[in-house]
């Protein structure tokens, strides 16, 4: 298994810092979500442990890799259990979704879900034994097998968000990093990336970092939450121990109740805004 040690990162852009001495530990075999307003740092510190984004000052460590065949001393490198991983090396470890990727003219979706496997080719495009069969259960396991030979430009956002993420799946990493998955999925899709997440996690061993706004999405697949307002992470602990109505309410800047489903038992919560009282009329008879 993979872990992915994030310790004391400040980041900054143009002089400024928007991440403040941040840790993070991503765990395999366990899913961790960054939760919090938008502009409090959950993107930028998640490009940052993947190597996106330069740190300021702190430390990422990535721990159980297998690749020291490819330990460099170039300085574009990763120190890992004393070694240093060249960028493919890395990439053989850590896959990152980022949100919005654009969209090469001319490519079939199979084309596209076989950018993951960049990592695995020689340095002229070289053989990659593995490859057909890894791309093809990639696009089963995100539903596009069907949509294979399409052009990717034809989609909908939500489908080739599901694309990107198969690429993801295809670099067969011991680490994935997940910025916002379900942005233009529908509810069936949110739902089926959400469980697959769980399944990396559950029975491969994988440790997955995933920033995402829906809290209650957050609680329900993720066995830690990290949250973070402007830059700094004020909690960190089990989906019970972060999701505090009182916090929430402070974070968010609106009054925010927690409570449990009936039925689920799992936390859910509810920002209450100045129409929450209003009933919705019954229907004409």
């Amino acid at each position: 298994m993979v872990d992915l040690h994030a310790r004391d990162v400040t980041v900054g852009y143009h002089g400024e810092d928007v991440v403040h001495a941040a840790s993070l530990e991503l765990a395999g075999s366990s899913v961790t979500a960054l939760v919090g307003p938008n502009g409090s740092g959950k993107s930028t510190l998640l490009r940052t442990v993947a190597r996106l984004q330069q740190a300021r000052s702190g430390a990422v460590d990535l721990r159980g890799a297998t690749d020291a065949h490819e330990a460099s001393s170039a300085p574009d490198t990763d120190v890992v259990d004393g070694l240093a991983l060249t960028p493919k090396a890395f990439a053989r470890q850590v896959a990152l979704l980022t949100q919005g990727r654009p969209v090469p003219g001319g490519l079939r979706v199979r084309d596209l879900v076989a950018f993951g496997r960049h990592p695995y080719r020689g340095r002229f495009g070289g053989q990659d034994p593995d490859g057909q069969t890894v791309v093809a259960h990639a696009l089963d396991v995100t539903g596009l097998t069907s949509l294979a030979e399409r052009p990717a430009d034809e989609l909908s956002g939500g489908q080739l968000q599901r694309v990107w993420l198969a690429s993801c799946l295809a670099q067969q990493t011991g680490v994935l990093l997940l910025d916002e998955p379900t942005t233009y999925l529908d509810l069936r899709y949110q739902v089926e990336l959400l469980d697959l997440v769980r399944d990396l996690a559950d029975h491969h061993g994988t440790a997955v970092g995933v920033v995402l706004h829906d809290l209650d999405q957050a609680a329900a697949v993720a066995d830690r939450l990290v949250l973070l307002r402007a830059g700094v992470v004020v909690a960190d602990g089990t989906p019970a121990e972060v999701l505090e109505a009182d916090r929430l309410s402070d974070v968010y800047g609106i009054r925010v109740e927690v409570d449990h489903d009936p039925t689920t038992g799992r936390l859910r919560t509810r920002a209450v805004g100045r129409h929450h009282s209003r009933t919705t009329p019954a229907p004409a008879r």
